[in-house]
């Protein structure tokens, strides 16, 4: 192909292109564009509405976790003012041991009530077969009395929250004898 018809084909396509529109193609084009302009602003209000959905969301996160033992606190602060009467109470002359045990228990009944209220269970393993899961073994124990891998002693309480472990029971574990 030459130079020369290069450009003769050149002002044929740019005539096409140049044409002028029809009415219809004109109305369809404007329509298309409203659409157009229509759909931009619904984006950009989504946009924003999902920008402001995420700040509003780890605000309220945030307030989440800051006050997250709230309700749990307020179960407790009973307990800590019926431990200050209990000292003030252990200064009088007339307290004996008796009333000051009695009145300590209670204190604890109540604690355990408030910590059970917010979701804390006490692991109790004495008698139970040992569960690495939710026990520590810190001893061995020699015995006939009870069968091998069975809790012969907690030492120490295990707790969980809900089913969540938050500290496993200390026990110590029988074993058979050695011969």
């Amino acid at each position: 192909m030459s130079d020369h018809e290069t450009i003769e084909q050149e002002p044929s396509a740019n005539a096409e292109a140049a044409a002028p529109l029809t009415e219809q193609q004109l109305v369809e084009l404007k329509e298309q564009a409203g659409k157009a302009a229509l759909y931009y602003e619904q984006l950009v209000r989504a946009t924003a509405d999902f920008d402001n959905f995420k700040k509003r969301a780890a605000r309220e996160r945030q307030d989440a976790i800051k006050y997250a033992n709230d309700s749990l606190l307020e179960r407790v602060i009973p307990v800590l003012d019926n431990f200050e009467m209990a000292l003030a109470a252990a200064a009088a002359p007339n307290t004996t041991a008796a009333s000051m045990q009695a009145g300590v228990s209670m204190i604890q009944q109540q604690l355990r009530a408030a910590m059970g209220e917010a979701g804390l269970e006490e692991i109790n393993a004495a008698g139970q077969k040992f569960d690495p899961n939710i026990h520590e073994a810190i001893s061995q124990q020699e015995t006939n009395d009870v069968p091998e891998g069975q809790v012969v002693q907690q030492v120490r309480k295990g707790y969980k929250l809900r089913d969540r472990l938050l500290r496993p029971a200390s026990v110590i574990v029988a074993k058979k004898p050695t011969e």
